[in-house]
């Protein structure tokens, strides 16, 4: 790890964070039958795995359901990207009309990506709510007027630092890292 970085959240914090937020939507929606939960393709889908696991460890006969979205092409910036933009796949086998929505994403920064998936979801029904989950919500870099339900972990960083989650099974280890990035 560089001098220009540090670690905001450890393995062990990691999972008590989940632990919780996992509560939080049991305690919240006593009733999932009509709840589904979405993860924002690709880095939300990462935690919303984890948070669906986590959900049927602590609700063995939770039937959930759980699908994927990908809002590549519903982004504001999608043609401005200096390499070609590979759209990850959408999982959404089941009806959203009228289903209370908990939609998932890492890292909640300025609020596009979710509006961007907001927008995806619209095609294929109605829900009838949505809620925010994120694990990490970077405050006072807002453009637009979202705000997460459901947060793991609050930072206050400017916009020289970028918020990273890795995962165990992808990068090897469960950890946040915030990068002061080169000016």
């Amino acid at each position: 790890m560089s001098p220009s970085s540090r670690i905001l959240i450890d393995k062990q914090r990691l999972d008590l964070i989940l632990t919780r937020l996992c509560y939080q939507l049991i305690e919240n929606h006593t009733n999932l039958h009509n709840v589904a939960i979405i993860g924002i393709q690709p880095r939300g889908s990462y935690l919303s795995d984890r948070i669906v696991k986590r959900l049927k460890e602590l609700e063995p006969s939770l039937e959930l359901n759980y699908g994927k979205i990908d809002p590549t092409f519903y982004r504001d910036d999608f043609r401005t990207k200096e390499e070609p933009i590979i759209p990850s796949a959408t999982e959404l086998e089941f009806d959203i009309d009228n289903k209370h929505l908990i939609l998932i994403d890492d890292v909640f920064y300025t609020g596009r990506t979710v509006r961007s998936a907001l927008d995806a979801l619209h095609d294929f029904g109605r829900p009838s709510s949505v809620d925010l989950l994120v694990l990490i919500n970077r405050r006072f870099s807002k453009e637009l007027p979202i705000e997460p339900d459901y947060i793991g972990y609050r930072v206050d960083s400017i916009a020289s630092e970028r918020v990273t989650v890795e995962w165990e099974d992808i990068h090897g280890k469960d950890q946040v890292i915030l990068f002061r990035e080169n000016i």
